[in-house]
């Protein structure tokens, strides 16, 4: 009786999270009625919430992965309860993606929840697991871009448009910077039980510096030019022209200013 009572409060969503979500749909509703003084900090505040709605949900997706796969501690961890203050690194989970989101508009992935990897048999299982988060990104940016997409924005309020296209840009940003096979990121994970075992020896040392080199990589001009127009290029696809995503990210950042082509409605 006591384990099935534990089991659940393992599972049993955080307030903390609930209070992230709330901010999410109070702040969206501002964005959306207009309601507040300041269009850019009802955009910031929407914007940024739900970013670590996103983050949540991203942890949260490989670790019910690796839970359905065999490892039964991550519900004793906390993992599934979409605490953000439970993962292994919640600086690196919430705190950097979000100051990198501010100063540069990037969807910078983040860390960890630790799975058990010696619990979970099958290299396929393994895989899955790393694809899990970076696969709830690409979801959440079909989510944000349904509008779109869809052909369904009439009466859709400009500004919220906006934050929806920002919104989708870190979407699409944080899956693409996953899936690349850096150590220490998804996509290095995904193939990681692929690899030739002295391969992963010889790699495994570089893996907590792989985000380090990748956030160094995109100071390089070529390297982020190359990298958003492949941005770019995804968006586009899902329908958000270059102007959305300019505005959301100048709404986003309000303390710069907001130009004109953003303060009327298309």
């Amino acid at each position: 009786m006591t384990t099935a009572l534990s089991r659940r409060s393992d599972r049993r969503i955080s307030p903390v999270f609930v209070g992230i979500a709330a901010v999410t749909a109070v702040t969206g509703w501002a964005t959306w009625t207009g309601f507040a003084a300041q269009p850019g900090v009802a955009v910031f505040l929407f914007v940024t919430a739900a970013w670590i709605v996103s983050l949540c949900l991203h942890e949260y997706a490989h670790a019910r992965t690796a839970l359905h796969s065999g490892d039964i501690s991550v519900g004793a961890k906390g993992y599934l309860t979409l605490n953000p203050l439970k993962y292994t690194h919640a600086l690196l989970s919430i705190v950097l993606p979000v100051l990198f989101v501010i100063m540069g508009g990037i969807g910078l992935p983040g860390g960890a929840v630790f799975i058990e990897r010696g619990r979970i048999r099958g290299r396929w299982r393994h895989s899955l697991i790393s694809a899990a988060g970076p696969l709830t990104n690409v979801l959440f940016a079909a989510v944000c871009t349904a509008p779109f997409w869809l052909d369904s924005l009439d009466g859709v309020p400009a500004d919220f448009r906006y934050a929806l296209a920002f919104l989708a840009l870190l979407q699409v940003t944080a899956a693409l910077l996953n899936f690349l096979p850096v150590p220490g990121l998804d996509g290095y994970g995904v193939l990681e039980p692929w690899l030739p075992y002295g391969v992963k020896r010889q790699v495994e040392p570089f893996a907590p510096f792989g985000l380090l080199f990748v956030f160094a990589l995109l100071w390089l001009p070529a390297v982020n030019s190359a990298f958003f127009d492949v941005v770019d290029a995804a968006l586009r696809g899902l329908g958000i022209g270059d102007v959305e995503t300019y505005c959301g990210q100048t709404l986003y950042r309000f303390w710069e200013g907001t130009p004109d082509i953003c303060s009327v409605s298309p």
